[in-house]
Parts: C-alpha cells; sequence; structure tokens
C-alpha cells in the first residue's frame, strides 16, 4: 500500500498492550503457557518506528489494559470468560503484570497523557480515546501491538466503524497463533484497513516531514478597480471579506475567507494568471445567477474533471473555474 495518500498531520500511532502481562516471558501469558518470544518480536521495531514518529510529532498512543482481582461485571457472566484460560488475571492494577515493558517504558514516558487505560479488549470501549483523537485531528490511525486476534483486531474493528483510516503496521503487530494471525489479517485487509510495515511508514515520515508545499494557500489578483471586483465576488460568488492586515506598500486589499486576495494596480493587457477554481455547492443555480447578471461565460456547463464545471470571466477577464463535486450534466 502507498502511504502518500494520508496526511501525516492528521496521523497517529497506537500502542495496544505492550505490557509485561502479554510480552514478558514471566508475565501472564507466559506462565500461562504461550511462547512469548514470538509476541516479543514485536519491541525491537516498534522502539524504532516509536521514536521516528515520537521526534517527528506524531502522536503515539498507547493502551494499558487493567484488570481487578474482582470484577462483579465479569463475574455475572454464567460463561466462562477469556481469563479464565489463563493461569491468573492478568494486568491487575498496579502490578508489575500491567506495567509496559522495560524496553518501551522511557518512551512511553515522554508524552504520559497519551496513556489510555482499558479494562476490556477495546481501546475504545468506555475510554477517551475517541475525544482525544478529535482534539488531536486524527483521521489516519496507524494501529500496533499486542494481542493479534483480541485486543488488537477488536480495537481495529472499532476504528474501522468511526470511520478513521486504519493502517495495520505488520510487523509491529503479534499474537499468541500464527495461522489465527495469518487469518485475522486476510479478514483486515479485505474489510477494514490497510497493511503495511514499520519500515513503509518511517519512509513515509521521512518524505512528509521534507520541506514541500503542502497546499494552497491564497493567491492576489491585480485587479483594475477593487471596488467592481470586490462588488463582483461578494455579491455574484458569494464570497464573504475575511479581516487581513494591510499591505505593505499602502495599496487597497481586500482578502477573502474563500482564498484570494485583490489589490488595485493591474496594467492593461496583462495577463495575471490562467484561472481560479473554486468548489459550489450548486452550480446549476450558479450559473443561472451569473447569466441574469451579464457575466461573460467561457464554458457553459459541462463535466469537468472535478465534478459538473463552468468557466466564467470576473471583471478583469480573469478565468473563474466553478465545480460541484459529484454532479454530472447528465
Amino acid at each position: 500500500m502507498s502511504l502518500d495518500q494520508l496526511d501525516v498531520r492528521k496521523s497517529a500511532l497506537l500502542v495496544i498492550d505492550l505490557q509485561n502481562a502479554f510480552i514478558h516471558e514471566e508475565g501472564t501469558l507466559g506462565v500461562s503457557g504461550i511462547d512469548t518470544k514470538r509476541l516479543s518480536t514485536i519491541v525491537s521495531p516498534l522502539h524504532k518506528l516509536i521514536t521516528r514518529c515520537q521526534n517527528a510529532g506524531v502522536p503515539v498512543i498507547w493502551t494499558k489494559q487493567e484488570h481487578f482481582a474482582t470484577d462483579h461485571n465479569r463475574a455475572r457472566k454464567k460463561l466462562a470468560g477469556h481469563t479464565s484460560k489463563r493461569k491468573q488475571v492478568s494486568a491487575l492494577a498496579g502490578s508489575w503484570d500491567e506495567e509496559f515493558v522495560d524496553e518501551l517504558k522511557p518512551l512511553s514516558e515522554v508524552n504520559p497523557e497519551f496513556v489510555i487505560r482499558k479494562h476490556r479488549f477495546g481501546a475504545f470501549y468506555e475510554t477517551r480515546l475517541e475525544m482525544m483523537l478529535k482534539m488531536l485531528g486524527v483521521q489516519h490511525l496507524f494501529v500496533t501491538g499486542a494481542t493479534t486476534n483480541a485486543c488488537v483486531e477488536t480495537s481495529i474493528r472499532e476504528a474501522y466503524l468511526r470511520d478513521y483510516d486504519v493502517i495495520a503496521v505488520d510487523d509491529c503487530i503479534s499474537g499468541v497463533n500464527g495461522e489465527w494471525e495469518e487469518t485475522a489479517k486476510k479478514v483486515w485487509a479485505q474489510y477494514l484497513c490497510e497493511m503495511s510495515d514499520s519500515s513503509a511508514m518511517i519512509e513515509w515520515i521521512d518524505s512528509q516531514t521534507e520541506p514541500r508545499v503542502l497546499e494552497y494557500g491564497h493567491q492576489l489578483i491585480l485587479v483594475d478597480n477593487i471596488d467592481t471586483s470586490v462588488k463582483f465576488y461578494t455579491e455574484q460568488l458569494g464570497f464573504t471579506i475575511r479581516p487581513a492586515k494591510p499591505l505593505a506598500d499602502g495599496r487597497a486589499f481586500t482578502a477573502f475567507h474563500q482564498g484570494i486576495a485583490l489589490t488595485q494596480g493591474r496594467e492593461g493587457g496583462h495577463r495575471q494568471l490562467d484561472h481560479i477554481a473554486f468548489e459550489v455547492n450548486d452550480v446549476r443555480a450558479m450559473s443561472a445567477k451569473l447569466k441574469s447578471a451579464g457575466v461573460k461565460f467561457f464554458n457553459e456547463l459541462h463535466n469537468g474533471p472535478y465534478g459538473l464545471t463552468i468557466y466564467i470571466a470576473d471583471p478583469d477577464g480573469t478565468k473563474v473555474e466553478l465545480y460541484q463535486v459529484g454532479a454530472t450534466a447528465d
């Protein structure tokens, strides 16, 4: 999978349950007969990935599974739960079993506010994770941790159902059974997420954090008469004026929330730009309004690259593209 379509500024890394209970040979899974060597293989690539994310300012969010010796809610169940299949209840509150593994513990302390305590498989289930992701502006969630078929899979499903872009970092996820894990990842790739690995993610972070143009900022247009042009953009196209500092040279200047600004000083016959483009919500109604106002059209309604499109001229002859995503001429 190519990560190029994602934005590192809207991304976070989720590290699920890298605790002694599930990774250390003396933790609950280890003393219950599970091969923790397989589980612990993710520690080294995770250390490298977490470090790179933290250095790049990508939020690293940790879940810490926590249980109580007496759980009255779980005790109501008539059928035995998964905890009864282990030698002991895992990750008891305040225990060594609950702590993050030594290799990663210092990294978890970099931003202690990013540690989420959970009491069941899912990272979202009755935790503050969803609100935290909203506050951080996260849309793309990279998922790592243990164990594959329980806490990791549950969290991936929860994230997918909340419409996050979910990416499972393959070499940073481990489980107790290789066959189960292989099947799970096939299902994930079909229904729930994209699969990647830590090397690809680090390369993507490197490319995203190199000096580069990110997105359209604004465009300053020279006009013959700023009052005439401001009236056109506000009355005919519905632009709204935003507060802005005056130009340093004192020229008349008006900026719009829609991304362009106007200033006086256009020279006759001088072409300023090819065209500017804006998405609109009802291009047919806009077309009718502009025609009734006597606005010049370069192109009538047609199917353009972004949707149903018209090209018009502003008072200085600048070509303006107006398009409606999802609409067609048919």
